[in-house]
């Protein structure tokens, strides 16, 4: 992977854009109810997404080098360096975060009442660690970029969340902080090897791919980055603290924690995980596997027994993530596109979702299945827009959920050297996308159809030409993707292969050994 350096910090100004936005927001004196403050947010993010639309014309997909490169020696006597750029996995990654931050606002303009300017100021101070995350390749720079990105989610959940916020922001951030110090200890512990090997001190992501790691070293330090992107994913048995987070969080950020903070898991496992550490990649190969399905087929039934609207929608993410974890190790370029695209739909769908069960709160002030029925006679656009993003979430052929789950399953298939158990995987995870269908499909059922019981049902009204706009643009996005994915695969094409190659051809070379180390 090579790099191509740019004369004008591009990459800076989309990522630190809305971080100045956060700064003047805190200056701006408002006296109507808050509007000024939301629409100066939302002006800077939309403005932040069209800056960023000419890479989509001038960047070129037929390399995997790093594009748009900037570096600079940060805090020299440690090696570490401002080093940002993009390549295609993180192109397609920063169009879904700036598209859900700018919805997230949107859901939350009649939402959020209280403390508009602090949740203004938090929800860009969060774009810029979520942008910086999918940017950084000095791996210093990218634990500040994960750990700055946690700090906003914890104050809007324990803000402006429900009855049980304080409980749920606390859970959150204990989970995620104890991964990220182990693998703060493992960058450390990286570092010092490759200075013992180079003789040189750096966080450079593409110096340490070069390094030479023992089989133990491997397997070590795998489970300490793994044990981080886990809990961020989050994979069975550590996903408890999301149906938490997202049952006490608001709107906008059940949004954003679904649709991006949780692929943020994912890329870590696609950047770091593999490249650095090939050979503990393929020894956890069958226990990943494992945990996928199990998360996979558990998640599912847990979520059809779920009497919130918000809570299954939760556990859908967890057993959707499964796929998507399946569809990395895998260890082929088929699953890793398939993973790499289904977190692009995955966080369409799943933000829509929220949202749509938001604007069904914010008129019922509940989210109970059992308090809600007969919508589709009183709210016939909502029901519309519902039906389309439950068939996306359940996979339906045409539609952005689709293509995502078949070429990770299809990837499972194609294992080289796979034995009878990795079909099965494949196999058992394929049950997944029935029982998706069973939950969501009955949650749709129940609240959209069967009599109007409750008079607060008869007096809601439909959603507003704001809400439709948002939905209109989901839809949109659904559509698209589903008929021609390619759009979107052949941004990431190159870079995948890049990194699968690197994977494969690192662990062929370390075969002798690896298999040495095994028998010992």
């Amino acid at each position: 992977m090579g790099e191509q350096f740019s004369a004008f910090p591009y990459i800076s100004l989309i990522i630190f854009l809305p971080l100045v936005g956060a700064l003047i927001t805190s200056l701006i004196k408002d006296e109507q109810g808050g509007t000024l403050l939301k629409g100066f947010g939302l002006g800077v993010m939309v403005v932040d997404a069209i800056i960023t639309l000419p890479l989509y014309s001038m960047y070129d997909s037929t390399t995997a080098d790093l594009q748009f490169v900037e570096k600079l020696s940060w805090i020299e006597p440690l090696g570490v360096q401002y080093f940002v750029g993009i390549d295609g996995i993180s192109l397609l990654l920063v169009f879904l975060t700036q598209l859900l931050t700018i919805l997230a606002v949107l859901s939350a303009w009649s939402d959020i009442k209280k403390s508009v300017r602090e949740f203004m100021v938090l929800m860009q101070v969060l774009l810029t660690g979520m942008l910086g995350t999918f940017l950084a390749f000095d791996l210093l720079l990218f634990f500040v970029f994960w750990e700055a990105a946690l700090i906003p989610m914890y104050f809007i959940i324990g803000v402006w969340g429900g009855k049980r916020r304080v409980y749920a922001a606390m859970k959150f951030l204990l989970y995620t902080m104890s991964g990220s110090l182990l693998m703060l200890i493992a960058i450390m512990y990286l570092v010092f090897v490759h200075y013992d090997q180079s003789g040189a001190i750096t966080f450079d992501l593409l110096d340490l791919y070069e390094t030479k790691l023992s089989f133990t070293e491997q397997i070590w330090l795998f489970l300490a980055f793994f044990l981080a992107f886990a809990i961020k994913v989050p994979m069975f048995p550590v996903h408890t603290w999301l149906p938490d987070a997202h049952v006490e969080a608001p709107t906008a950020g059940s949004v954003i924690l679904a649709g991006v903070l949780l692929k943020m898991g994912t890329y870590g496992f696609v950047r770091f995980s593999l490249p650095l550490f090939p050979d503990g990649s393929y020894y956890f190969i069958p226990f990943i596997f494992v945990l996928s399905v199990i998360a996979i087929i558990y998640a599912a039934l847990v979520a059809m027994v779920q009497p919130d609207m918000k809570k299954l929608i939760a556990y859908s993410s967890i057993s959707h993530l499964g796929f998507i974890t399946i569809g990395i190790f895998a260890m082929n370029v088929e699953g890793m596109q398939g993973a790499v695209l289904h977190m692009v739909n995955h966080g369409i769908v799943s933000g829509a979702l929220f949202m749509l069960v938001g604007m069904v709160y914010e008129r019922r002030k509940s989210r109970m299945i059992a308090d809600i029925s007969g919508l589709s006679a009183i709210m016939p656009v909502f029901a519309c827009f519902f039906l389309i993003v439950t068939l996306a979430s359940i996979g339906l052929p045409g539609m952005n959920g689709f293509i995502g789950e078949f070429l990770c399953l299809w990837g499972v298939f194609k294992y080289e050297g796979a034995t009878s158990a990795f079909p099965i995987t494949a196999v058992l995870a394929t049950t997944g996308i029935i029982l998706s269908a069973c939950y969501m499909l009955w949650m749709y059922q129940k609240t959209m159809f069967g009599q109007v019981v409750c008079d607060k049902i008869a007096i809601l009204k439909d959603i507003n030409s704001r809400e439709i706009t948002s939905m209109v643009i989901i839809c949109i996005l659904i559509f698209w993707i589903g008929f021609y994915p390619n759009a979107l695969l052949s941004i990431s094409e190159e870079s995948v292969t890049n990194i699968v190659t690197m994977v494969n051809d690192k662990h062929q070379l370390s075969m002798p050994a690896v298999t040495v180390a095994l028998n010992e």
